[in-house]
């Protein structure tokens, strides 16, 4: 079959597909099915269809790509990057497909200038970033990305003054849930573990909720209780093992991430100190893990689907050039084994 003018529409028509897989079969995205691509392309082939790409980019102004930038934060180290981020990826991937754009997954380094060459090389429509490391060093790419007028969605906290848009947990509820949860247990002395500083202001957030639930039944935060840790299961297991060294009464951990939740597990395993009899413990993300580890792990949920359809939405809304406003989303509190009634008190 022929046509004189060949379009997209008389292809997917012919395909039984839609414009949009036709668009992403032409380009050979991986998105779409072998088997669909080749039956595309050989129906394009059959009616002479070929893309005028300058003509197209003139008409939209639009890759129909999102660049998705992961941030390494493991500095070279042997540490796995955020399980927590995979599920996000997941899901972003989905969600740009069902709005017919194709993700472009990049990791970077923070010392590297992906700001300029994502501005430059024009590969994208707009950019999503997850996870930043230091702060203060990430904050100077968002203003670089803001004076350049690129299109980008954050995933992370609302602070005041940043520039771009943000979509992410609302964590100092989420440290607030944790804690009042723990207390409601009867628990007195609840330890925090993870970060509490501004160069970290997702886990800033969940250490002053932390606080906040304690302030609320009346409690006095106790710094002997709180002990700085990164995301890993090897900070959970030397944090509580400095608890224990330094002799400090506890009946219940706190932990910023559930990697850290699970090291301190582990630790209080290894020392002989049940879970959830003696210590209660509450991690932060519910990754898929947490629901697998014995015992299983009570957590305060970031949900990774309505996250990365949130992102989306707000990237696809500003390529658009539709309104997007910063959002949080609600966290919620998993209740799983790791958690119980007070039997006895942990310390030496």
């Amino acid at each position: 079959m022929k046509s004189e003018n060949p379009t997209s529409r008389d292809i997917a028509q012919i395909a039984g597909v839609s414009q949009a897989t036709v668009s992403r079969a032409l380009r050979n995205s991986p998105l779409v099915r072998k088997e669909t691509r080749e039956h595309v392309q050989k129906v394009a082939r059959d009616l002479h269809y070929f893309v005028n790409r300058n003509a197209a980019g003139l008409r939209t102004q639009e890759s129909k790509t999102i660049a998705l930038l992961l941030f390494d934060e493991i500095d070279g180290t042997d540490k796995k990057m955020n399980l927590f981020f995979w599920a996000m990826l997941d899901n972003i991937t989905r969600s740009a497909a069902r709005r017919g754009y194709d993700v472009l997954v990049s990791l970077q380094q923070l010392t590297a200038d992906w700001h300029i060459e994502y501005q430059a090389s024009h590969r994208a429509d707009g950019l999503i970033l997850l996870g930043y490391g230091d702060y203060t060093e990430y904050r100077e790419k968002l203003n670089a990305l803001a004076a350049a007028h690129t299109r980008f969605m954050i995933w992370g906290p609302i602070i005041n003054d940043q520039p771009g848009h943000s979509f992410g947990c609302d964590n100092e509820s989420g440290g607030y849930q944790a804690t009042r949860h723990l207390l409601s247990l009867g628990r007195k002395n609840v330890a925090y573990l993870g970060r509490k500083v501004l160069r970290s202001p997702e886990h800033a957030a969940r250490y002053t909720g932390y606080v906040a639930a304690l302030r609320e039944a009346g409690i006095t935060p106790n710094v002997t209780l709180q002990v700085p840790a990164d995301n890993s299961e090897a900070m959970g297991y030397q944090a509580v093992r400095q608890l224990l060294q330094k002799g400090a009464l506890f009946d219940a951990i706190f932990a910023g991430t559930d990697l850290i939740a699970i090291g301190a597990m582990r630790a209080l395993a290894d020392n002989g100190i049940s879970v959830p009899q003696s210590v209660s413990v509450v991690g932060f993300d519910d990754m898929p893990l947490a629901a697998y580890v014995s015992p299983a792990l009570t957590t305060v949920q970031q949900n990774a689907q309505a996250g990365a359809e949130g992102l989306v939405e707000g990237i696809v809304g500003l390529i658009k050039g539709r309104p997007v406003e910063s959002k949080l989303m609600a966290p919620k509190l998993i209740i799983r084994q790791s958690c119980g009634a007070l039997a006895t008190r942990c310390g030496p």
